[in-house]
């Protein structure tokens, strides 16, 4: 067996914001011995099939990347190397007016690629949207638990160390539900960004090169890779939004996921 495969087996699961999935029990394999999935013991939920694609290894745990980040992310490079290409493509022309008729049909191309990008796009962001939805309920849920263990240790009935240990739990939860949400509404401004405006932002199109290189090798990466692919999202998100930049914070930020549980 591949040294690829022996690092899985055995490991812990977490997601990509620190939630515990289960334990990694065995890999199911092509014909050719390539990985297809990853068999993950997830408790009382049973034994899940996780896609390799998504699933990083990082020391002692593997990292799951959600399906709708994977989606989003490929929407987001497809979408900003066509608009580059088109605009290229008008920028020789307008060099070389000889160029013109064979840069129609080229143009002609592309342009129909991004007709049915733009159909794309609005399944991912139906599918980002359902996400938010899924973490808004998730949150009421809980902040609802903290007000009943509130209730509970003002009347007496649990003591306030009890009350303190929950209050603590459900608030690092609602932590790694924002961090989801957080993450989830910066993709949702990226993609509906108007097409104009991203074909003119020139330092946009330097970060979109960096995170396509980075996507290219998503499978054989390491965490080291994903987290600059983290920090070039939220460079991109400041930069939209006009607020300042953080970029060892974010560039550190699943590291200190990692490390979290274990300090």
């Amino acid at each position: 067996m591949s040294d690829i495969k022996l690092e899985f087996v055995g490991k812990l699961v977490k997601d990509m914001y620190g939630a515990y999935v289960g334990k990694v029990i065995g890999l199911v394999t092509d014909i050719d011995g390539s990985i297809e999935s990853v068999g993950v013991d997830c408790g009382s939920t049973g034994l899940q099939k996780l896609s390799y694609e998504q699933l990083l290894v990082q020391g002692d745990f593997v990292i799951f990347i959600p399906k709708w980040r994977m989606e989003a992310q490929k929407l987001l490079r497809q979408k900003n190397l066509t608009l580059k290409r088109v605009k290229a493509l008008e920028n020789l022309v307008e060099e070389n007016d000889l160029m013109k008729d064979d840069a129609e049909v080229l143009h002609l191309i592309y342009e129909r690629r991004l007709v049915d990008l733009q159909s794309n796009e609005q399944e991912v962001v139906n599918t980002l949207n359902s996400r938010l939805r899924e973490l808004d309920v998730q949150s009421t849920t809980i902040k609802t638990i903290i007000f009943d263990a509130k209730l509970q240790y003002r009347s007496n009935d649990i003591l306030e160390e009890t009350y303190q240990e929950i209050n603590a739990n459900s608030t690092e939860l609602l932590d790694r539900i924002q961090l989801e949400k957080d993450e989830i509404n910066s993709f949702l401004s990226r993609i509906t960004q108007p097409y104009s405006e991203i074909t003119t932002n020139e330092s946009e199109d330097k970060k979109i090169d960096q995170a396509q290189t980075q996507e290219q090798h998503v499978e054989e990466s390491t965490m080291e890779i994903e987290a600059n692919n983290i920090e070039v999202i939220k460079e991109q998100n400041s930069t939209d939004s006009g607020e300042p930049q953080d970029d060892e914070i974010e560039g550190n930020w699943l590291n200190e996921v990692l490390t979290k549980d274990t300090a």
